[in-house]
């Protein structure tokens, strides 16, 4: 089972198990990471191979919908009692260092804007540019999601209503608005079925309907984003996806599901795979469109994968990815029967840790110049600017994050400019009376 968040349960496999009237071998339930269906799918695969089952399920479900209305209303709901005494599983702020925290990057969606920013100068973008790409591809999704009868949303979105910011499309965290970011706040489940062939087949399955998943790859970086050696590339992503790549050898993929849970990571991985800038990256919709199920959107798009396949495509690729640009796990699935059983070791861990270059120590006391790593501008509900937030590396090369109070403009102005990317910028560190690094522009 994957992990799920808008209900908290003690044992929810056990749960299930129970009410389904079954009794597996093995049952599990979990870890946070929007990969992690791909990992469980992937696992369950070799197993199977192993001889350790014939049948195995992986299914995942959320309720933010309705568990965010009903609490917002007062409401109880008539279902099984909200386990209080199970402690909440750690992620975000659980793995930051407290400057972050103080500054709010520590969350997804102020976290993300760090890699789209910094992906875009390396690539040469200018920032108009890179949000003009970014409302392309997001379109894209929109376009399979007004497609599949599934969606949370289903109509295609234009890319500058993607990016436009308005009322009902407000800047949530610089450059994303709201039609840019996952859309938790949704009702969905979904389960894949695995079996041995022998079982299939003794089940009655057609061999028009028979999937295959082929093989796979995964790999990590820190949770700690800060003790990362930059912010343009993900090593564990490269890894995994050339891996993959190589694994389908010259065999172009027929389909593909990128993660979307930002712009920046299709976009990154576009790149690392030499896809084309108008390649269809998605089965299933997106985590805007489609819906953000939390933890579970890749099961989504496994059955989706599956529906393509069957309806002609020959190789498809799934590629997951949860934390922070964190976990990476990448699935090739395929009509055409395997040459050989599904290799047990996919970790990439290796080659990815190979590519790392040195980290700057990180420090909270920073003060003289500071040069633009990253950034982005924090935004209140009703629009206005709470505060920027910088990545800097300091004059002693280490590593620090500052604020860019909201009232000053000048600044501001300059890390919001479309035409010139600040990434690069010169300015000077100070320490405001709270004990926050600030910094202004030179």
């Amino acid at each position: 089972m994957v992990n799920f968040l808008s209900w908290r349960y003690r044992d929810p496999e056990q749960l299930l198990a129970h009410r389904l009237g079954v009794k597996p071998a093995h049952c599990t339930y979990g870890p946070v990471g929007g990969e992690s269906p791909i990992r469980c799918i992937h696992e369950a695969a070799q197993r199977i191979a192993r001889g350790e089952c014939a049948v195995a399920a992986v299914c995942g479900a959320e309720a933010q919908s309705t568990a965010t209305k009903a609490q917002r209303a007062g409401v109880a709901l008539p279902w099984t009692p909200f386990a209080h005494d199970v402690e909440e599983p750690k992620r975000g702020a659980a793995f930051q260092k407290p400057l972050a925290v103080k500054l709010g990057v520590f969350r997804p969606v102020t976290v993300y804007p760090f890699y789209e920013a910094a992906t875009s100068a390396h690539w040469g973008q200018t920032p108009r540019e890179a949000m003009a790409e970014s409302g392309t591809l997001w379109s894209r999704y929109s376009d399979a999601a007004a497609q599949n009868p599934n969606a949370w949303l289903k109509r295609r979105f234009a890319p500058t209503e993607i990016t436009t910011p308005l009322p009902d499309n407000r800047l949530i965290a610089w450059p994303y608005t709201k039609l840019m970011v996952a859309n938790p706040s949704v009702n969905m489940g979904a389960a894949v079925l695995l079996t041995s062939l022998a079982h299939a087949r003794a089940a009655g399955v057609g061999e028009d309907r028979l999937v295959y998943p082929l093989g796979g790859a995964f790999a990590e970086e820190p949770r700690d984003y800060l003790v990362r050696d930059q912010f343009y590339e993900s090593h564990p992503q490269n890894a995994v996806l050339k891996a993959v790549r190589d694994f389908a050898g010259e065999n172009a993929f027929d389909a593909i599901e990128l993660y979307s849970c930002f712009p920046c990571v299709p976009k990154m991985a576009r790149r690392t795979l030499g896809l084309p800038s108008d390649v269809q990256p998605t089965v299933t919709g997106g985590l805007t469109f489609f819906g953000a199920p939390l933890n579970s959107y890749m099961t989504h798009a496994a059955c989706a994968m599956v529906q393509k396949l069957r309806g002609g495509a020959g190789l498809g690729l799934l590629y997951g990815q949860g934390g922070f640009v964190t976990k990476h796990h990448a699935l090739v699935v395929s009509r055409q029967a395997p040459r050989s059983a599904i290799a047990q070791d996919a970790s990439v861990q290796a080659e990815a840790d190979r590519d790392k270059r040195s980290v700057p120590p990180f420090v909270t006391d920073a003060s003289g110049k500071g040069k633009i790593e990253s950034f982005t501008v924090l935004f209140r509900q009703g629009g206005e600017v709470e505060h920027g937030v910088v990545m800097l590396r300091t004059e002693q090369d280490t590593r620090t994050l500052a604020r860019v109070p909201a009232t000053d403009i000048v600044t501001l102005a300059q890390l919001m400019n479309m035409e010139r990317t600040p990434v690069g910028a010169l300015g000077d560190i100070t320490m405001a009376a709270d004990g926050v690094p600030e910094w202004r522009v030179a």
